[in-house]
């Protein structure tokens, strides 16, 4: 690979995650808006760009042909309401105080993606992955354990991204970045418009004469969809330029700077049990890391894969 490939590749996907790591400031900012509200906007803000991207591309040839195919049309749907339940966990996490038990699900997603590709596409797990497996397990076991409750958004944003992943993968390579998404949201952006009409006068966007609230809150609003569409195609940049093992490596940005702003910028809690817990997840990441570096040659086998920022 050309140095100046590689260069573009890691400023590329480095830069999706790191913006996809900074999400929570945005979410925060939108407050008082709540997490229903915030998810229909991005939503319909995201088709939106992605329309323009398409108009600027031309790709609606390439549109047409996924709308156009009921089955490719089937996946994507599946694909969209996946996205739309882990964008409004998300958010929900983010406006509740628990951007760690984000931090924590994202940092878990590799580890379930490692799974669904034994249990569904019936890839071969290695011994390495066995162990890692096994620590992750014990990690949210420990962190529940240390809750008091069972940690619901952690995993509910690892199963809703991996299962999301795995739907995307199902519909191959062939249908690019910008086409999917457009797709995705043309399916969630009626189900938003409808949500924004029922909240009505509830809603903040458009509101006036509350703190936080006017033109500067709409235009954030607004940018949950260049912040969407953007990080997609930083991310489909580095993908086409970087080995799948350095992408893999780079997703690992996001949940980590989720995790440093919960505990250094929002201040949020970390008892001995969390801190236990995420000692586990990162040894666990750190087993399944280096046993997918050794077998990089190989074909065949389950692999951490890295998934797209959303």
């Amino acid at each position: 690979m050309p140095h100046s490939a590689s260069r573009a590749g890691l400023a590329y996907g480095g830069g999706a995650y790191l913006m996809w790591g900074l999400f929570p400031l945005l979410m925060a900012a939108l407050a008082p808006a709540g997490a229903v509200e915030i998810t229909a906007h991005r939503a319909v803000w995201s088709l939106v760009v992605c329309v323009a991207l398409v108009a600027a591309v031309r790709g609606w040839r390439a549109l047409g042909v996924v709308l156009r195919d009921p089955r490719l049309l089937a996946t994507f749907a599946l694909a969209a309401l996946l996205v739309g339940a882990n964008w409004l966990i998300y958010v929900y996490a983010v406006g509740s105080g628990h951007v760690n038990s984000a931090s924590l699900g994202y940092y878990i997603n590799p580890l379930f993606t490692v799974l669904l590709g034994v249990l569904v596409l019936g890839e071969r797990l290695r011994r390495l992955q066995v162990v890692a497996l096994g620590i992750a397990a014990a990690a949210v076991l420990v962190i529940g354990v240390g809750m008091g409750e069972f940690p619901w958004i952690s995993l509910a944003l690892a199963c809703t991204f991996g299962l999301y992943g795995l739907v995307k993968k199902r519909a191959g390579a062939a249908v690019d970045a910008v086409t999917g998404l457009t797709v995705e949201t043309l399916v969630l952006a009626p189900r938003g418009m409808i949500a924004i009409v029922v909240i009505g006068d509830s809603g903040t966007f458009g509101a006036r004469g509350e703190d936080g609230l006017g033109l500067s809150h709409d235009l954030l609003m607004m940018s949950t969809g260049i912040f969407t569409a953007g990080a997609l195609l930083l991310f489909a940049a580095g993908a086409r330029r970087l080995p799948l093992f350095v992408m893999g490596m780079l997703q690992y940005i996001a949940p980590t700077l989720m995790f440093a702003l919960a505990v250094w910028h929002f201040g949020e809690p970390m008892p001995a049990s969390r801190w236990a817990g995420f000692v586990l997840v990162w040894l666990a990441l750190g087993v399944i890391s280096w046993d997918a570096w050794r077998a990089r040659p190989r074909r065949g086998v389950a692999q951490v894969e890295p998934a797209e920022p959303v």
